[in-house]
């Protein structure tokens, strides 16, 4: 019987991990007691104070945008591929934070380079092209060109639009056969681009594009577990339901983490937008199955429901994007363990996921996963795990910075 690379990655990594974990649990449980607020607040200070000062030593020699790390390096797109606005959205937080004139000098010049972007038509991710760079520079600074290229964003967003399935197509142009009736649940975190833009038109057509994708997304993604699948594929003519895949997931049986961290802060922002009860419960369940599934060291497994789960291979992006959207739980449901949960995840990632000990890293999360199933990113750094680590922090050590950037307002 031959032995792929996958087959050998796949069982070293587990027998690593578990080795760690059985030596480990016990004692990575204590440092998360998250009711010393002071000593939370001071880890997590010193979190941040970190992630900006790499920001600070790295940032002035960026050109373009980064999309991962290899040995231990970022490397780059041009155009910035689906995570671009995640440099830019970090760099003004760095500057909310520090105060320091270059983040916001340089944010600007990187959100420029985005302008290309807003006439795209060919994914559906430009609200994670656009609302980390364009609505921030908009909210941060006033100017009137970055909202409206937001805007225009959004029109070029909702051509993706499906109204027989009422859902906005995931992957591929306009006009290619392949992938017309394919949703994922990180289109979630697409739709606030579509909630600014009918706040600044005043025109319903963007939020309702956004509420009936949501809708579709919640009766058709949520297992009655409340765990989810990478992706659910639609007829693209009819609009009928066909069923559940993946791509980044173990399985189309499985629960990809950051898949299901993208549901709980995109749906927690829908209801935020609409007040749209059955939103938040999405959410609130997505949550509760998501958190059962953490190990005692808090940093999430790429897939929750994989064969070697919980002993597997890590990814910090999904532990920190979640806890973004615990955060907006908490605050929504007035249930104070939804923070207490984001404050060991945001803690943990803080003690042992930054790049601290590496003198040559130039990001600061380490310990993530892009797509394992391609052994594409295992264990590396990725810019929206920068970019989330630092939004958590924020909503945790100074709210309303993090408002002034994203608008954490509900209706």
């Amino acid at each position: 019987m031959s032995i792929t690379r996958r087959t050998l990655l796949t069982t070293a990594a587990g027998a690593a991990v578990a080795a760690s974990a059985s030596t480990s649990t016990t004692a990575s449980a204590a440092p998360f007691d998250v009711s010393d607020q002071a000593s939370v607040s001071r880890t997590l200070r010193q979190a941040a104070d970190y992630a900006v000062g790499k920001l600070r030593a790295v940032a002035p020699g960026v050109t373009a945008f980064p999309v991962g790390t290899k040995f231990e390096k970022w490397t780059y797109s041009q155009n910035g591929d689906w995570v671009g606005g995640f440099w830019p959205g970090q760099l003004w937080l760095a500057w909310l934070h520090s105060g320091d004139e270059q983040f916001k000098t340089l944010a600007l010049a990187s959100a420029e380079k985005l302008a290309p972007r807003q006439n795209d038509t060919g994914t559906h991710d430009l609200g994670f092209l656009f609302y980390p760079s364009w609505v921030t520079a908009w909210r941060l600074t006033g100017d009137a060109k970055w909202r409206d290229g937001a805007v225009q964003a959004a029109s070029s967003l909702i051509k993706r639009y499906n109204a027989a399935g009422r859902f906005i197509r995931a992957w591929g142009s306009l006009t290619a056969p392949n992938n017309a009736g394919r949703v994922i649940m990180d289109t979630m975190m697409n739709l606030d681009l579509l909630a600014f833009a009918t706040e600044q038109t005043g025109d319903p057509k963007y939020l309702d594009i956004a509420v009936a994708h949501a809708k579709t997304a919640q009766r058709t993604f949520p297992r009655p577990d409340g765990s989810t699948p990478h992706v659910f594929d639609f007829d693209p003519v009819t609009g009928a339901p066909i069923g559940p895949n993946t791509v980044q997931g173990y399985s189309p049986a499985s629960c990809w983490s950051r898949g299901q961290a993208w549901g709980i802060y995109g749906f927690t922002t829908i209801h935020r937008r609409t007040g749209d009860p059955e939103f938040l419960a999405t959410a609130r369940r997505l949550a509760d199955f998501a958190l059962a599934k953490l190990t005692p060291d808090h940093v999430p497994v790429w897939d929750y429901l994989a064969p070697q789960a919980p002993n597997d291979i890590k990814d910090a992006s999904a532990g920190v994007i979640m806890a973004c959207g615990l955060l907006d739980l908490a605050e929504l449901t007035r249930r104070p363990q939804y923070r207490d949960s984001a404050l060991r995840i945001l803690t943990a990632v803080s003690q042992t996921c930054l790049t601290t000990k590496s003198t040559r890293a130039e990001a600061s999360v380490a310990r993530c996963t892009r797509n394992r199933p391609a052994e594409d990113g295992v264990e590396v750094s990725l810019p929206y795990a920068d970019y989330y680590l630092l939004e958590g922090i924020l909503r945790v050590l100074d709210r309303a910075k993090v408002d002034r950037a994203i608008d954490l307002s509900s209706v």
